[in-house]
C-alpha cells in the first residue's frame, strides 16, 4: 500500500508533509497546484499524515470514496512534477480544515478523517 493526497490539497499545498518524509517521496505539481506522492517511493511511515494540517493524506486503505480517484492521480501527476524536501509557505488563499470540512459537507460527502491524524 502507498499513502495518498487527496484533493484537499489542491490550490492549497502545504508543505509540512514533505519536510517530515524519509525518502522523499513528495512532488509539486502546478496542475493542479498541490502535492502527489510517488506511491513506488513511499514506505508507509505515515509521518506526513499528522503533519499534515488539513489532514490531506490517507493511506490508500482509509482512502474516503470521494476521494477514490487519487489513488491514480498521484501516480500519474507525480512525474510531471519537482521532487520537494523542505518546508515553504503554503498557496495564497489556502484554506483550513474546517473550511474544507464544510465545503465537503456541503457538497454531501461523509468523509471520515485519517486515523493517523
Amino acid at each position: 500500500m502507498t499513502h495518498v493526497v487527496t484533493g484537499r490539497c489542491v490550490d492549497c499545498r502545504y508543505t509540512d508533509c514533505c519536510a517530515v518524509c524519509p525518502v522523499d517521496c513528495f512532488y509539486e505539481i502546478e496542475n493542479p497546484a498541490m502535492l502527489v506522492i510517488d506511491p513506488d517511493t513511499c514506505i508507509d511511515c505515515e509521518a506526513c499524515v499528522p503533519a499534515c494540517p488539513i489532514n490531506a493524506i490517507y493511506p490508500e486503505e482509509e482512502l474516503p470514496e470521494p476521494y477514490a480517484e487519487w489513488t491514480e492521480k498521484n501516480k500519474e501527476l507525480f512525474e510531471g512534477g519537482e521532487v520537494i524536501t523542505e518546508q515553504k509557505d503554503p498557496l495564497d488563499g489556502a484554506l483550513d480544515l474546517e473550511t474544507i470540512q464544510q465545503k465537503e459537507t456541503d457538497n454531501g460527502w461523509s468523509v471520515d478523517e485519517p486515523s493517523a491524524a
